[in-house]
């Protein structure tokens, strides 16, 4: 998720418990091992040990490229620089990396992605986990299960699968069933990843595909809660009350707020507004303050814009909503 889950957001999402584990945005690499201040920029986590957010969630590094000497060489600099895990980014749907020969480009043949993830396993996997994320294909799902062998016999320690090829890009549904045929292929784990938006989705992700656990994406900024909501589920049987409009305000501008100290305002206005655009995608409230803001671009009048009216409590908290469905 490129210029969306930076280190900043990772913080702020994993505040509440749920995650076990997060990942970077992509570093991208081209033909030359990158100094440590690219590393440090994607990873600023890198420079602390432990290598986790600031509630302690271990977080790995992401790559992006095609050339497998250039990502051995980059996996073995963010091995110096202290990585705890590097996983390969094979499902990035956008066109621009897609031309450069990056991301899902690569599925179009199962050779490519299994020589990429030798080399960067060869380079450091004795050490660190290496691992892999891919779409089901780039203009079908011939060669899904064809992929996942390839990352599997590269040495890719977990698979994670976003339900749609390139070609779909963000449309619904995510097939995940379709995750599951690559899960009985495989004897490494997989994980499901794509349109999980509620805890309703989570489960028919989780039966769909027959995998245990769950990746988030967009879910996770459409409600910053819903990591914890799986978790308090998993723990009690039950419901998290729905998040209200005072909780998702207050973690924009907390954003803003970190954001402001080192960007220019119209730069964080902006951010803040590609946030809310997630949080809309679920949510009647912030879909109506987005129509509100979303042509504001001084910082202040948008985030007054977010002001939450009423007394709402300002987080989901422990209060329960019924019991959740088997």
């Amino acid at each position: 998720m490129e210029g969306v889950i930076d280190a900043d957001t990772r913080a702020l999402l994993t505040r509440q418990a749920g995650f076990d584990w997060v990942v970077t945005e992509f570093v991208r690499v081209v033909d030359a091992r990158l100094p440590p201040r690219v590393f440090y920029k994607h990873c600023p986590e890198l420079q602390h040990s432990p290598r986790t957010t600031p509630s302690g969630v271990p977080v790995q590094l992401q790559l992006l490229g095609s050339d497998p000497a250039a990502l051995a060489a980059n996996a073995a600099q963010a091995l110096r620089l202290g990585a705890i895990g590097i996983d390969l980014n094979f499902g990035c749907p956008a066109k621009l990396v897609n031309r450069h020969d990056g991301g899902a480009s690569l599925l179009r043949d199962p050779r490519r992605v299994h020589v990429a993830v030798a080399a960067v396993h060869e380079a450091v996997g004795h050490c660190i986990p290496v691992t892999a994320k891919i779409r089901l294909g780039f203009a079908d799902r011939r060669l899904a299960l064809a992929c996942g062998r390839a990352a599997q016999a590269g040495g890719a320690r977990h698979l994670v699968v976003h339900g749609r090829t390139r070609e779909e890009g963000y449309r619904p549904p995510a097939h995940w069933e379709w995750i599951g045929r690559i899960r009985r292929d495989l004897t490494i784990p997989v994980i499901a990843n794509g349109d999980i938006w509620t805890l309703e989705d989570y489960w028919k992700a989780r039966t769909l595909s027959g995998c245990r656990h769950v990746m988030l994406g967009r879910g996770a900024l459409a409600d910053p809660w819903l990591a914890a909501r799986i978790r308090h589920w998993h723990l009690t049987g039950k419901r998290l009350a729905v998040t209200p409009w005072a909780a998702r305000a207050e973690i924009l501008h907390e954003f803003a707020t970190l954001k402001r100290k080192i960007l220019p305002e119209r730069i964080v206005a902006s951010l803040i507004k590609q946030w809310l655009n997630h949080m809309r995608r679920a949510d009647a409230e912030a879909a109506r303050r987005f129509q509100r803001v979303k042509r504001l671009t001084l910082l202040d009048e948008l985030l007054a814009g977010l002001q939450a009216d009423g007394a709402e409590p300002a987080s989901p908290g422990p209060s329960l909503a019924g019991a959740a469905a088997g």
